[in-house]
């Protein structure tokens, strides 16, 4: 189950910053200027990806803060203990992942 919504998520920012950058990459290779469609288009992917690093950050507090939690207050439970400690890898890895597709966008923007 979790591993069906983590490929989801890869996949949707797969996805999200190939359309960025085909967008980015037609509208100028051609020398026509940048029609108004996908000025807007544009524009409306980056207020998604700002959203998406606003959202991140609270998101992996929040999910380290409960891995964090579960672990001091499992009472022995070993159970618990492994849970938190996959929920803090998880989230940490995560956030790297969002601030790792941010930097890659910039990187090709650019260099565009």
């Amino acid at each position: 189950m979790k591993k069906t919504k983590i490929r989801f998520f890869v996949k949707f920012i797969l996805i999200l910053s190939i359309i960025l950058v085909s967008f980015t990459l037609f509208s100028t290779s051609f020398g026509l200027g940048t029609p108004k469609l996908v000025s807007t288009m544009e524009k409306a992917f980056e207020n998604i990806e700002s959203w998406l690093i606003k959202l991140a950050t609270p998101m992996a507090a929040v999910a380290v803060g409960s891995g964090l939690f579960m672990q001091k207050f499992s009472f022995g439970d070993e159970e618990k203990i492994r849970t938190g400690k996959k929920l803090v890898k998880t989230a940490l890895f995560s956030y790297a992942f969002v601030l790792a597709i941010d930097l890659v966008l910039s990187a090709i923007q650019s260099l565009i």
